[in-house]
């Protein structure tokens, strides 16, 4: 939970806060979550609430951002739009370990904070909480993967942005149709059974319906891991093994460089086939950590590790026009091709698709 303000200094921080508003006309914005919330008529500085929103925050508008939830991993900074890269780091707003200041927060003068997220009762209160304690709007949006274009509109209006944010929904509309008509002529006993491993020993994982292995379905997998009620949570090796899943994802590329030699993995399928693939991290992870817009490129990538006879297209192309299109930033082949060369593990050689 963020630490609370003292009671002066959140007063001292609201006056200044208003003061600097000057009396904006506000103008009704109804969010995801079913909340009407008055936001300024213009919207100069913007602050995320976790890192889903952080990333969408950057790919639409990386020049109103106040900061970051969490400071870039240095392997990162090459990939950011230069003038993102030295922000500061206010840390997480709200749920599961919320590191903001709140007076920091203030001191920063947001016109606006954006989460994206689950839109359940609980998370709406936070947000309200999270208003009321402030006095800055606080709009939360959809973060589901099926969701990612209407959530780009949402944020393109709240931002005076809806011309960009338009052009964004539909390319993203676009990537998950162009992988949706192709899976979907893959009859579902010939998908393959995926197993994300999760964390250092590969034993957390996200059951069926879990915001976290949303891509793997949507690539045209099945995951194994089913019946845990749409929530991560950890597995026995025993019962990995008893799954016996034909491809693994993870994000961790010591954890997928050890399993081979590992006596409680190196009998899975998947090990002995070489279908371990690891995601690629920077700058925002293609699978999950966070479950963001990050995961359009990571779905283009899944399929065509699970189907490769269904995308011819070089992943390194994709890659490159994504990059410039959503991160701001034209890679070289070098850099596209450095961003790919870790993903698989025990793959046979070939063209990075």
């Amino acid at each position: 939970m963020a630490p609370r303000p003292g009671r002066r200094a959140l007063a001292a921080a609201l006056i200044l806060l208003l003061a600097a508003s000057g009396g904006a006309a506000a103008r009704p914005f109804t969010d995801a979550a079913g909340r009407t919330v008055e936001l300024p008529e213009r919207v100069g500085r913007v602050l995320a609430a976790g890192p889903p929103a952080a990333v969408l925050l950057y790919t639409l508008a990386p020049d109103l951002m106040a900061g970051w939830v969490s400071a870039p991993h240095p392997e990162a900074l090459p990939l950011l739009e230069p003038r993102t890269r030295a922000l500061p780091a206010y840390g997480r707003l709200t749920g599961r370990g919320g590191t903001a200041n709140v007076e920091a927060v203030l001191a920063a003068k947001p016109d606006l904070i954006v989460d994206s997220g689950s839109l359940g009762p609980t998370y709406a209160s936070l947000a309200d909480r999270v208003q009321a304690q402030t006095g800055i709007p606080y709009i939360l949006l959809d973060g589901s993967f099926a969701k990612t274009p209407e959530a780009y509109r949402q944020l393109g209006a709240a931002l005076g942005r809806q011309s960009a944010a338009d052009a964004l929904a539909a390319e993203a509309q676009s990537l998950a149709d162009t992988v949706g008509r192709a899976v979907a002529t893959v009859p579902e006993d010939k998908r393959p059974r995926v197993y994300y491993a999760r964390g250092p020993r590969g034993l957390e994982t996200g059951f069926t319906g879990s915001i976290n292995t949303e891509l793997v379905e949507a690539a045209g997998g099945r995951n194994v891991a089913q019946d845990g009620g749409g929530r991560l949570g950890n597995v026995s090796p025993e019962q990995v093994l008893a799954w016996n899943p034909d491809a693994i994802v993870t994000l961790d590329p010591a954890f997928a460089a050890g399993l081979s030699a590992d006596p409680l993995w190196r009998n899975v399928r998947a090990v002995q086939s070489g279908r371990v693939y690891v995601a690629p991290l920077q700058p925002f992870p293609w699978f999950d950590a966070p479950p963001g817009v990050n995961r359009l490129i990571g779905l283009r990538w899944l399929a065509a590790r699970l189907h490769p006879d269904l995308f011819p297209q070089p992943m390194p192309d994709v890659v490159r026009a994504f990059y410039s299109r959503f991160y701001h930033v034209d890679l070289d082949a070098g850099q596209a091709a450095a961003l790919l060369g870790g993903t698989a593990t025990g793959a046979p050689p070939g063209p990075a698709r």
